[in-house]
């Protein structure tokens, strides 16, 4: 069977752009390792529109509850992993996975990213118990609480700026020197909630139930710090999830985001769109995700229909 349409990935995005093309009735079959996504790691996210408060569990059960609702109009095709993403010279797409093969005539791709972990000792034991890697989802809980950003680049600024609307304090920690643009670091560090200290080497996570200090070395004194804290926000980036194109079909960034059009999420490759947080956007949010996916979808249904 050679489908209309594949989608790689079932999260915000791969649902989102799964809805949608089982309401235009284009012959589609999604694919994807489990419903799950980034934010199944937050307890409370307030910012999932049309919904005051959720779960990330919560809302990856909704997501795959709504796209299973139109089970009988896509073919959806769980744990099953992409391996390879190929085209052959009829046009059509090949698209591998660890159990079986799929053709299609367009891609889209909504594998998403993975975080990078904090890995110092107690990291494991407070994710989801102090430590988040959401500012935006997470941020409110955490209101009149002294936190701690650790990352240095523009994300692990623009989570401190935000986190300063509801915190009583904001320390960013980073291991080297600040990698934010200088404008950004000027601005932000200029909060009186806000304040930086980088070149260190983090140690711990201590607590109890929850996280209560982030132990650290400073590199130029050697001397070691507990530093108090209610929260630890990560913001040391992420990978994007797409090993299955080292084939070079796709034109990716130093990152190895994909690299598409704004305006409609094609890629470098005709017949081939990507939404989400495995491309170059600005932005990776599960809002932000779903948008693109759907206006991906749009493009996609001129495509293939007008």
């Amino acid at each position: 069977m050679i489908y209309d349409l594949a989608i790689i990935g079932g999260g915000p995005a791969g649902v989102s752009a799964g809805v949608y093309a089982a309401r235009k009735k284009i012959k589609t079959v999604l694919i994807t390792e489990n419903f799950r996504n980034q934010s199944v790691v937050s307890d409370n996210i307030q910012n999932w529109i049309g919904i005051i408060s959720i779960s990330g569990e919560d809302l990856a059960a909704s997501l795959e509850k709504h796209v299973k609702n139109y089970a009988k109009d896509i073919d959806i095709k769980e744990k099953e992993t992409v391996t390879k993403l190929t085209k052959d010279t009829d046009g059509t797409f090949k698209i591998k996975t660890d159990k079986s093969e799929y053709s299609s005539k367009t891609v889209l791709i909504t594998s998403g990213s993975i975080r990078r972990k904090l890995t110092i000792k107690g990291a494991d034991k407070f994710d989801g118990k102090g430590i988040t890697y959401c500012a935006t989802c997470d941020g409110p809980m955490f209101t009149d609480m002294d936190v701690v950003v650790i990352g240095g680049g523009n994300s692990a600024f623009e989570s401190a700026s935000q986190l300063s609307s509801y915190a009583k304090s904001v320390t960013i920690v980073q291991r080297s020197d600040f990698r934010a643009d200088p404008i950004t670091i000027k601005k932000v560090l200029s909060n009186p909630k806000i304040r930086g200290i980088s070149n260190v080497d983090l140690l711990e996570v201590k607590g109890d139930k929850f996280v209560t200090s982030l132990l650290y070395k400073d590199k130029d004194t050697g001397k070691e710090i507990d530093l108090p804290t209610n929260g630890i926000f990560v913001e040391i980036g992420a990978n994007p999830s797409v090993a299955y194109l080292e084939n070079g079909i796709l034109k990716l960034n130093e990152k190895q985001e994909i690299i598409v059009d704004a305006k409609t999420q094609k890629t470098s490759e005709l017949g081939i769109w990507a939404a989400g947080d495995c491309t170059d956007g600005l932005y990776h949010q599960n809002n932000i995700a779903a948008g693109d996916a759907i206006k991906a979808l749009e493009d996609i249904y001129k495509y293939l229909k007008l």
